[in-house]
């Protein structure tokens, strides 16, 4: 006779307002790291054209985008903390 393995979940309780607040999060750092990859895209470009006045200018907009890219990231995994104490 065969047996069904079933395992069990523990799935942690979150508040409709917590999941709110990752969804956000999520979402700022997913816009953020976009924003940063055309920014790059475009410096890579101006050094092409040897621009190099603007791709300096896009690199200091990805790098400002990368940096609060990772500041939701972190928000995100205080959140996360503060869900599973």
């Amino acid at each position: 006779m065969a047996t069904t393995a079933t395992t069990s979940k523990t799935e942690n309780k979150v508040s409709p307002e917590q999941n709110k607040k990752q969804i956000e999060n999520h979402k700022k750092t997913a816009t953020h790291l976009e924003a940063a990859a055309k920014n790059h895209i475009e410096a890579a470009k101006h050094h092409e054209e040897e621009n190099h006045e603007k791709a300096a200018k896009s690199t200091i907009k990805a790098h400002g985008h990368t940096e609060l890219a990772i500041e939701a990231q972190k928000e995100s995994v205080k959140l996360l903390a503060l869900d599973n104490k």
